[in-house]
């Protein structure tokens, strides 16, 4: 398909096999441009990123690429857009083509091709990014601290929540309260082993209570620690409850 853009006609077409390598010299190109807003790709990783980028599977990762129309125009791709499932997992635009419309396009496109809503991850520095976000529409959902990301720096999960946010956003409460009771079955679990290993009459010990309590809030930054401290007590508590021989 064609569209209009700041650089005039712009091709948007799925990505085949052989785009890959280009594919993988413009996220290069749009990562080193975007410092110091993005950690810079460490040298040693830069054949990582080609290799990685050579394997995508087109099949489960949507990708599409937006060209220049004409002929007469620079070659190759200016920006790619990669979707899975209902995540939005790359959006790259070259650096010659940067604020020419171009990611608007195609944020246009991903927007079409989803139209139940997707979410994605920006880093909480990159606030160019967040700006553009933002200018489209899309919404902020929560700030993490970095630990599970490969930066290892705080990242925001922002969101396009579709032609009906409030079914999109109670499809991610289901997910969540999904985590949620996958994480407190297997907290029980643990307890009633260490429950086991020092006795169900020894003393709690609120110095690792409130250390845990400590931990967990700086996870959820948004509730506030006294909320994460009375949550982190009913959790402790029941656990400890379930925990006894005599729990029916």
């Amino acid at each position: 398909m064609t569209a209009s853009g700041g650089p005039g006609e712009v091709l948007l077409r799925p990505a085949v096999e052989a785009d890959l390598p280009a594919v993988a010299e413009l996220l290069l190109a749009a990562r080193a441009a975007a410092v110091p807003a993005m950690p810079p790709v460490p040298p040693g990783a830069v054949d990582v990123v080609r290799r990685d980028v050579a394997t995508w599977d087109l099949e489960r990762r949507e990708t599409w690429l937006a060209e220049p129309a004409s002929a007469d125009g620079p070659t190759g791709p200016l920006a790619f857009v990669t979707l899975a499932d209902d995540w939005l997992e790359s959006l790259y635009v070259a650096p010659a083509a940067q604020r020419a419309g171009v990611g608007s396009l195609l944020l246009d496109l991903a927007r079409a091709l989803r139209p139940g809503g997707f979410c994605l991850w920006v880093l909480a520095a990159n606030a160019p990014a967040r700006a553009f976000y933002a200018a489209h529409g899309l919404v902020e959902l929560e700030t993490t601290d970095g630990s599970r990301n490969p930066e290892g720096v705080p990242d925001v999960r922002v969101a396009w929540p579709g032609a009906d946010p409030l079914v999109f956003y109670r499809r991610l409460i289901d997910d969540a309260d999904d985590d949620l009771g996958e994480v407190l079955s297997r907290r029980a679990a643990l307890t009633r082993a260490v429950q086991a290993a020092k006795g169900h009459d020894a003393p709690r010990d609120p110095g690792r209570e409130a250390a845990v309590a400590a931990r967990v809030a700086r996870g959820a930054p948004a509730l506030g620690a006294d909320r994460v401290a009375e949550v982190v007590e009913v959790v402790i508590r029941t656990g400890l409850e379930a925990a006894r021989p005599d729990h029916g």
